[in-house]
């Protein structure tokens, strides 16, 4: 067992259930912010869309952590989940009013990310090469 999951607060809880019990944001960060929930909900933000589209969309997603991610964000909530009794089945997922409140940040926090991008390479293969040279 790892040391974060030992009764350190000495009321019964772990060190995980106190950082959720003490901090619910950490818990609802992490589902959001999860590497492919950022992309399926500013796709979903845009109005309805199939899970074959997302599938096409979404580069390097398998159809299983799709299927997995989707499910999550719906229980969470965020997604709504429409089924066509056509053949084959249709399916279109549509962001909730919760989810849409967040297209905003999620929007800014992609643009951040992709203004910075070539910034944080450089960075890291600088930091990188004095770790090599100092042997740290």
């Amino acid at each position: 067992m790892s040391q974060r999951n030992i009764d350190v607060t000495g009321d019964g809880l772990t060190v995980d259930q106190a950082v959720i019990e003490a901090c619910p944001i950490m818990e609802v960060l992490d589902q959001v912010s999860g590497k492919w929930s950022v992309s399926i909900l500013i796709a979903a933000a845009h109005g309805p869309v199939r899970f074959t589209e997302l599938e096409r969309g979404i580069d390097g997603i398998s159809r299983r952590m799709l299927t997995l991610t989707l499910r999550r964000l719906e229980r969470d909530g965020l997604l709504t989940r429409k089924v066509y009794p056509t053949v084959p089945p249709k399916t279109e997922y549509t962001a909730t009013s919760v989810a849409r409140e967040l297209f905003a940040p999620l929007s800014a926090l992609r643009d951040w990310a992709e203004r910075h991008q070539m910034t944080i390479a450089s960075a890291r293969h600088e930091y990188d090469h004095r770790a090599a040279e100092t042997g740290s």
